[in-house]
């Protein structure tokens, strides 16, 4: 299902096409391949047709080609290296694509992933190899596996002469930008299959590096990508999926992806493979909420955002340089998958090489349009140019971005370019919800405006009625004055949600209604939001211009799909909630980030305002370049209208809960939109398994009294009981043990699981 690039390919290596005048006498065979002389003397060494395998790091056979420049115009080696790595469902790239680096001087590597194609994917490479094939199948691009594989072959290269081991590139669109991101991310390292982190060495102990990588339209977190939960901010620092917000299926993607691999590869047997279950996985989500405290997903999300994505790989070491091509239309991998990475690695490494390239690119509703290909592959080009051979000067660490632009015969507007992500829009036009509530309806919204913004079949330029949809709540703009807005970057909805709880969903869309009364997708997310209160999140990243005369409108849905849910559905962006609910919206404000500055259309265009950080998780702190935040607590406060009805909460437990000397400390909070949080009494169980404990459950500590003011938090210090303390006491006492923390009031009881930690002697 996912679109291939190659007509943005064929243009750029069209048009750096020369030929060589020298062959060699003795034709070489890297990782034992056989090879032949292309017209322009470069080797062509693997197969199209039927396959050209070379045993990987565990015996796996592996379906690869290779390709060597010119040896006359570039001598015999070894030549910096550049890996090629394919979409899902695709396999290793042809020799017609791997020429536009064998005309610069580079080796070219590329290889169909494990258990896909003709690398134990089809029947006759399983009968071809039976042995080598068992029980291999598609891992989902497994850090441990596809990635150690191209870490594998390119040491063997280096151990053959061939390659510079620390001249290695790394590009690929989608999925092979997943491969890429990964590379990237370990840079000099490699995952064993324990997931423990080594130095990468070629098989005959050469050290190997990544140089630098050029992914197109990767993910960083594979979860959130396929399932978000619409909880990513693209203001902070650090972006980890929630797992107390499980996310919304995208049922049209996920079910095409499936499929789509299905078709070219093999995946193992229902329940029979726990690190890539993936049929498995996808019956799961198609069966629908409730998800929450599923012991089966939260295996499957764990399982997924330790080993298939880059954002989780260990980062105490600096990535290589990265070029990340990103599409503000791309309704799989959307450009706050980039940001997710780059906030984070910025604020650890101000100094990193990374950039960022956005525009209407990537996967479907994307136009693709020739121009930014190109424009993106002469980026690319500058990198890999610069950092494998040092030709050129160093290019920038920044962001440019064009803007979509509709129809596809218009070119797209841009470059618009700035030092980072924070500083790509200077102005910000908001929009106020005003006193009165709006709802959103269980069955509400219209199924022939899904249709038209579905993903597999689809119009980029899609332009349905305007009419506000039933049972939905709407938010506009005033018209865009003369000249327009341009938006670019993360609309941010802030706003009391009311009735909804966690297995509800809000499907928000921006969308420009025209004076025809028709309206163009601009942006959309999918949210799961919390049963009750203030809550801020974001659309995916968009960049489009709202004419003169033409209004900016937020529309919050129950569901952003055309057709009820079904198994293998192919038409729903999102799969409805099983167990929605009605919503109330209240106090909602609007904001656009716009390329206009501060003071422009008359006033229009304001200064950013501060950043709201949500506090219904951790980690909520500003990423570079953004300078100014407040509390949700201090938002709430400023909001005008009647006194609020006092509320009375329960004491939240937020972890994390440790044990040192004589005590135990437990962080708690009260929430920001409660008025109070009565005394409550805070009680700690745990069960060891020693044998001779064994389900008898042991009072760690109580404590009586603990108050706590509306939107703070702090530490409990809880006295160990006796068994407690003998318990951690001591070398042989444990180090951990799960608990169970018990907190009691006038408001009721909650039980919090968490993990109780030795972080110090126990007395």
């Amino acid at each position: 299902m996912l679109r291939r690039f190659s007509v943005l390919i064929a243009a750029t290596v069209a048009a750096s096409f020369w030929v060589g005048v020298a062959s060699a006498s003795v034709l070489p065979d890297p990782l034992g391949i056989s090879c032949s002389v292309a017209g322009d003397n470069s080797f062509e060494c693997g197969s199209i047709s039927p396959r050209s395998t070379a045993e990987t790091w565990d015996g796996t056979p592996i379906d690869v080609n290779v390709a060597l420049p010119d040896p006359g115009t570039f001598g015999a080696g070894p030549y910096p290296l550049v890996m090629m790595f394919h979409g899902y469902g695709q396999s290793k790239l042809p020799f017609t694509q791997m020429k536009h680096y064998t005309d610069k001087g580079y080796a070219a590597f590329t290889m169909s992933d494990r258990g896909m194609a003709e690398s134990c994917g089809s029947v006759a490479s399983v009968a071809a190899d039976p042995d080598g094939c068992e029980a291999q199948y598609i891992h989902m691009l497994d850090d441990r596996y596809e990635v150690r594989d191209a870490q594998y072959f390119a040491g063997e290269l280096a151990d053959e002469g061939w390659i510079d081991p620390a001249k290695i590139a790394a590009t690929g669109g989608s999925y092979g930008g997943g491969m890429s991101m990964a590379l990237a991310a370990l840079k000099d390292r490699t995952m064993l299959p324990n997931g423990f982190l080594v130095p990468w060495k070629s098989p005959g102990g050469t050290p190997m590096s990544l140089t630098v990588a050029t992914p197109l339209a990767p993910w960083t977190d594979l979860a959130y990508s396929l399932s978000p939960n619409g909880r990513v901010l693209d203001y902070l620092r650090e972006n980890p999926y929630d797992p107390e917000h499980i996310g919304i299926m995208k049922s049209s993607i996920i079910n095409g992806l499936y499929l789509s691999g299905n078709a070219v590869g093999r995946y193992a047997p229902v329940g029979t493979y726990p690190q890539a279950d993936m049929t498995g996985w996808r019956q799961m989500m198609d069966q629908g909420e409730p998800y929450q405290g599923d012991l089966a997903y939260s295996a499957m999300l764990s399982e997924i955002t330790t080993y298939h994505s880059s954002y989780y790989i260990d980062h105490s070491v600096e990535p290589a340089p990265i070029l990340m091509a990103m599409g503000f239309t791309d309704d799989i991998f959307g450009v706050d998958e980039a940001l997710r990475y780059i906030n984070r690695t910025l604020d650890q490494y101000p100094n990193a090489d990374i950039g960022l390239f956005a525009a209407d690119i990537g996967h479907q509703r994307a136009q693709n349009k020739a121009a930014d290909g190109i424009a993106f592959f002469n980026l690319q080009d500058k990198w890999i140019d610069y950092y494998l051979g040092g030709v050129g000067s160093k290019p920038d660490n920044n962001v440019v971005a064009y803007t979509e632009v509709c129809p596809n015969s218009e070119p797209s507007a841009g470059p618009y370019t700035a030092d980072k992500w924070a500083d790509l829009a200077p102005g910000e036009i908001t929009v106020e919800g005003g006193t009165t509530d709006q709802t959103i309806e269980p069955d509400g919204g219209s199924s022939d405006v899904a249709a038209d913004y579905g993903v597999i079949a689809n119009t980029p330029c899609a332009s349905p009625s305007g009419a506000e949809e039933p049972g939905t709540a709407n938010y506009e703009s005033a018209p865009a004055p003369a000249g327009g807005f341009t938006l670019l970057g993360s609309p941010t909805v802030i706003a009391d949600l009311e009735g909804g709880g966690r297995e509800s969903e809000i499907a928000a869309r921006l969308v420009d209604v025209a004076p025809d009364n028709t309206k163009q997708l601009v942006a959309r997310q999918l949210y799961r939001p919390n049963a009750s209160g203030y809550q801020v999140f974001q659309l995916h990243p968009g960049a489009w211009t709202f004419k003169e005369g033409h209004i900016a409108r937020l529309e919050l849905l129950p569901k952003d799909a055309s057709t009820p849910t079904s198994p293998l559905n192919l038409a729903n962006y999102g799969r409805p909630s099983d167990m929605q609910q009605q919503i109330t919206v209240h106090d909602l404000v609007f904001r656009l980030p716009v390329i206009e500055s501060p003071g422009a259309l008359g006033g229009l265009v304001k200064q950013p305002a501060a950043k709201v950080l949500p506090d219904d998780r951790s980690l909520v702190d500003l990423a570079p370049g953004y300078g100014s935040s407040q509390t949700m607590a201090d938002w709430v406060a400023s909001r005008p209208g009647p006194e609020p009805v006092p509320t009375v909460a329960k004491l939240k437990v937020i972890g994390p809960a440790k044990a040192k000397g004589k005590q135990v400390k437990v962080k708690i909070k009260c929430p920001a939109s409660a008025s109070s949080c009565p005394k409550s009494r805070i009680m700690i169980q745990g069960a060891p398994k020693k044998k001779k404990a064994r389900g008898k459950d042991v009072l760690i500590g109580t404590k009586g009294g603990v108050t706590v003011a509306a939107g703070k938090s702090k530490m409990v210090s809880i006295n160990l009981t006796g068994p407690a303390r003998k318990l951690f006491k001591g070398r042989k006492g444990l180090k951990k043990l799960p608990v169970k923390v018990y907190v009691n009031s006038t408001a009721g009881e909650s039980v919090t699981k968490m993990t109780l930690k030795r972080v110090g002697k126990v007395k």
